[in-house]
């Protein structure tokens, strides 16, 4: 069966074990509980790194969800930037938008 699938193509790829899935986890709720933090001292709101900041935050947990739980860190490069480049350029779309409006 395994000649069989390499000659058919298919490629055996790593998957995280419970361990990685549990730091991924606890990495993503540090993450959470410091963007829930920042949303309750005022004087950082009033600022304008509030917005750019927690885009930051939430573009780094989109890229730790979709490398471990949709399994791209193990996928073809391409799956990668094609989840990857649409976010940057969201990103610099709302921060270009953001700055020509004057909210930054």
């Amino acid at each position: 069966m395994s000649d069989h699938a390499s000659h058919a193509g298919h490629e055996v790829h790593e998957h995280p074990d419970w361990k990685q899935y549990k730091w991924v986890a606890l990495i993503l709720f540090v993450i959470t509980i410091i963007e829930v933090w920042a949303y309750y001292i005022p004087a950082f709101v009033a600022s304008s790194a509030f917005v750019p900041i927690l885009l930051v935050m939430s573009a780094v947990k989109f890229a730790i969800v979709v490398a471990y739980y949709m399994h791209l860190k193990y996928d073809n490069r391409l799956f990668v930037a094609l989840f990857v480049g649409p976010l940057f350029i969201a990103m610099f779309t709302i921060t270009a938008l953001l700055l020509l409006f004057g909210k930054l």
